[in-house]
């Protein structure tokens, strides 16, 4: 499959939290769109998780550390380790790849299309 990310519809994976989800066999990667604020609370999962971000600014949490990333800044998740995240005054977009694919999003709502917030179009 080779696709834009604009052509990716977006899937509603928290309550005000969008991503553009490209599922393989063994690994989902998502670019995900947190708004200003926008709280992802604390879970778990059973899937490897690793992200960085691109645009905005982060407070996450991942077991007992807890950290504030900007561009650049990444993070790596094991399994079954709990953890949280809260979006800065910009918000923020983040790339995270999940392995093994993250099955559980299949059934998630679709957002209303909107263009992404990255890559910038200004």
């Amino acid at each position: 499959m080779l696709t834009t990310l604009s052509a990716i519809p977006p899937t509603r994976v928290w309550k005000d939290v969008l991503a553009r989800v490209i599922h393989g066999e063994q690994l989902t990667l998502a670019v995900v769109e947190l708004p200003p604020g926008g709280l992802v609370p604390e879970h778990r999962h059973v899937n490897e998780q690793i992200g960085l971000c691109l645009h905005g600014t982060l407070t996450f949490r991942v077991g007992q550390e807890t950290r504030d990333l900007g561009p650049g800044g990444s993070w790596r998740i094991l399994a079954n380790v709990a953890h949280e995240v809260q979006a800065g005054p910009e918000g923020a977009v983040v790339v995270e790849a999940f392995a093994p694919a993250r099955d559980d999003w299949a059934g998630l709502e679709q957002a209303a299309p909107a263009p992404p917030r990255w890559p910038s179009t200004h």
